[in-house]
């Protein structure tokens, strides 16, 4: 059903981890993004990353990593459909808004609502967007952050 799995978040004994040994054991390809070094929900994704699973900071790298799979299965569907990471739909004025008011440095959600003057859940949902298109990561605690390669505004 997948080519691989990503752990974001596992403590030593965890369903993540049980999940991870089974993709390893069903030859798919395992991910894990690191976290930090002082939490205990961190440690099972360090083990993963000692053991051989593929470290994980962006979306990017899942994709250069499971495109060579994506483009050998054979049919129509896999060549026509394929993922192209320098491809960005263009931005709404909204997200292009949230977006200046980002930077590399993380800032939590709760300060950049107050920025922006924005109802939670519309900046939840346009940093959502704005996550998935490559250009904003979210890190634990609530705190998002600019990608380095975003446009400006």
């Amino acid at each position: 059903m997948s080519l691989g799995v990503v752990v974001v978040e596992a403590s030593t004994r965890s369903g993540s981890l049980i999940t991870a040994r089974l993709a390893n054991e069903q030859n798919r390809e395992v991910f894990a993004v690191p976290g930090s070094i002082q939490s205990f929900k961190s440690t099972g994704t360090h083990a993963l990353i000692k053991s051989g699973a593929k470290l994980v900071e962006n979306a990017r790298d899942v994709i250069e990593e499971l495109m060579p799979r994506l483009e050998a299965v054979p049919g129509e569907a896999a060549t026509e459909k394929r993922i192209d990471p320098d491809r960005r739909a263009p931005l709404t004025d909204q997200e292009a808004s949230v977006l200046e008011r980002l930077e590399v440095y993380p800032i939590h959600i709760d300060a950049l609502q107050e920025r922006l003057a924005m109802p939670g859940p519309q900046l939840s949902s346009t940093l959502l967007t704005l996550e998935l298109k490559g250009l904003v990561r979210q890190l634990p605690g609530k705190f998002f952050a600019r990608c380095r390669e975003a446009p400006d505004g």
